[in-house]
Parts: structure tokens; C-alpha cells; sequence
């Protein structure tokens, strides 16, 4: 492994930071011109937090191991906490079932 100096770890989080702070902006002040967003458009900017959120989790859930993985506790567990996120709609329940049916799995097997 190479060593990097701090000086460029520190320029590159600075610079990753401020590209994504540019773009965020740039979003928002091109939809602050915008007088009414049209129907299509607001029906694909609802989705956007499922799918960053699904992006995030399931990677984590299918490669637990570093490789895809179809049969771990974690894709098991992360079903049934998506099945109760989908019925009880409660972000704390979906986490305490999730986690329990996780921790479960792990003691038994």
C-alpha cells in the first residue's frame, strides 16, 4: 500500500465535498427558477430517496462478504425488515425487527 500526504487526502475531501455541494446547489437554484414542476418530473423526484436508499443498503446486504452472496443472514434479515417497513411504514420498527432478526440468525447459525 502507498502512503499518500495529508495535504492530498485533505485536498480531496475538500474537493469531493465541494462537488457535491456544487451539484446539490446547482439542483436547487435551477429548480427555484422553475415556477411548477411538471407532473412527470415529480413523480420521478419521489422515487429518487427509495432508490439512493436501495442503492446504499442492498450492496451491503448481498456482499457482506466481499463477494454476491444470495444466502447470508443479512439479505435474510433485510427482507423481513423490508416486509415490516412496508406494513407498519415505522423507520424504528423496521430497524428493531431487522436488527433482532439479524442478531437471531447469526446465533443460530
Amino acid at each position: 500500500m502507498t502512503s499518500h500526504s495529508p495535504g492530498l487526502l485533505w485536498g480531496l475531501i475538500v474537493a469531493i465535498g465541494l462537488g457535491t455541494w456544487l451539484t446539490r446547489l446547482s439542483f436547487l437554484a435551477l429548480l427555484a427558477r422553475v415556477e411548477r414542476v411538471p407532473p412527470a418530473a415529480a413523480r420521478v423526484l419521489r422515487l429518487i430517496p427509495a432508490a439512493v436508499l436501495a442503492a446504499l443498503i442492498l450492496p451491503a446486504l448481498t456482499h457482506a462478504t466481499g463477494e454476491f452472496d444470495l444466502g447470508t443472514d443479512r439479505l435474510a434479515a433485510g427482507a423481513v425488515a423490508a416486509l415490516v417497513a412496508w406494513h407498519t411504514k415505522s423507520v424504528l420498527a423496521t430497524i428493531a425487527v431487522g436488527m433482532a432478526v439479524l442478531w437471531a440468525l447469526q446465533a443460530i447459525g
